[in-house]
């Protein structure tokens, strides 16, 4: 298993889809060892698709409150990963004066799909999927429990 960073920040240009998804899916997988949050260059309420199918894959989403880089109450993270190019932007800015490493994962906005409710789900599925993939690629998969 990979270093593990101490804590990670994933940004988006909403937080209501891209980094909530991938702050559900690193805290679901390693949410006991770092510590992880997600902001959005602006902020909106979480996405209905957002929670619909990371419900899908057990995770419950709907108490996510969406959030700015102004309301982080911590500003220290070993790792910022920006998922749209307005994040970069914000978090290259955020983090000129920090020890702090960006990753930026430029990452497909599935809310310009139109289309039936299906089409846009299987959209919204992609994303979460590639996000877990990706996930799980750089920090690992979570350790076996303990019996």
């Amino acid at each position: 298993m990979p270093d593990l960073p101490s804590a990670v920040l994933f940004a988006c240009t909403l937080n209501s889809i891209r980094s909530p998804m991938a702050e559900g899916i690193l805290k679901f997988l390693h949410g006991g060892r770092i510590y992880i949050d997600s902001v959005g260059v602006r902020d909106r309420e979480i996405d209905g698709f957002c929670i619909t199918v990371m419900d899908e894959i057990g995770i419950d989403m709907s108490q996510h409150n969406g959030k700015t880089f102004d309301d982080l109450e911590d500003s220290y993270f070993d790792l910022v990963i920006p998922l749209s190019p307005e994040a970069q932007h914000k978090a290259v800015e955020m983090t000129r004066v920090m020890a702090c490493e960006v990753e930026f994962w430029n990452t497909f906005d599935p809310t310009y799909v139109e289309g039936s409710r299906e089409v846009r789900l299987a959209a919204y599925r992609q994303v979460r999927d590639g996000l877990e993939t990706r996930i799980k690629q750089r920090f690992g998969a979570p350790p076996p429990p303990v019996v």
